[in-house]
């Protein structure tokens, strides 16, 4: 059985262009990579946005919460000024400008599922908002959604079954139970810091069947030596740049 190693543009290729913009994707694609990593949370009507961080202040030109926001308030934000001139007016894109790109550009996805901060309700609309959106996917394409939330994974789990699932962990809460939370949740993957990462992390869990995607790693070298350990997948902000260690190997036992 062969699997493929796979190089994920980590928020797209966001060295060129601003993260988690339509321009920072279309730089990956324009680089032959083949998989994106995402972040998706929703605006207060349930609108599902691509962003990483919980409010509007490091990524555009606003401030503050999102969470009070409507699909209506979209035109006035502004997500590339802050990282170029030449990026001036870039939309926050919505899910939905996700889909409709992917479904253009055959590409495919890992969708990190934000910790909500706004409660049980909205944590449950965005589930359910993502999972409206990935219906529009066309035939033959690929993802994955992952958390650093167990329960999020779990709701997937119960809602999606079908939607692979990647559990996410830093260097400090990779403790003892990973296999549990991968287990209770029926995830495909772990998604592990590379700091202190070792050989042995990687093939304990390999050795489980699990994927093992490893974020997030800039070096040639540092990824290279993770795939030669057995890691499926790297996350990278320079995707462009490692495109080349996509390799197709035996799968370990």
């Amino acid at each position: 059985m062969q699997v493929t190693r796979t190089i994920f543009a980590h928020r797209g290729v966001c060295h060129k262009a601003p993260e988690n913009t339509l321009a920072a994707f279309e730089k990956a694609h324009e680089s032959g990579v083949r998989w994106l990593e995402t972040d998706v949370d929703i605006l207060g009507d349930g609108t599902a946005i691509v962003i990483h961080d919980s409010t509007l202040d490091r990524t555009t030109n606003l401030s503050g919460s999102y969470y009070g926001l409507t699909a209506a308030d979209l035109p006035k934000i502004d997500a590339g000024w802050w990282f170029s001139p030449k990026f001036a007016g870039e939309p926050l894109p919505t899910l939905r400008m996700l889909v409709d790109f992917l479904n253009r550009t055959g590409m495919n996805a890992n969708i990190e599922v934000k910790g909500n901060e706004a409660g049980r309700a909205m944590t449950s609309q965005l589930v359910d908002s993502v999972i409206a959106e990935l219906e529009r996917l066309e035939h033959g394409r690929e993802v994955i959604i992952s958390s650093f939330s167990p329960l999020i994974l779990e709701l997937f789990r119960d809602r999606a079954p079908k939607l692979e699932r990647g559990a996410l962990f830093t260097a400090g809460s990779l403790f003892g139970d990973w296999k549990s939370i991968l287990e209770i949740t029926e995830s495909t993957y772990i998604h592990p810091q590379d700091k202190g990462l070792l050989r042995e992390h990687i093939q304990f869990a390999r050795k489980f069947g699990y994927g093992v995607n490893v974020w997030t790693v800039d070096t040639p070298d540092r990824a290279n030596e993770l795939l030669n350990w057995g890691a499926t997948g790297i996350f990278t902000n320079r995707a462009d740049k490692l495109i080349h260690l996509e390799t197709k190997v035996a799968q370990l036992s």
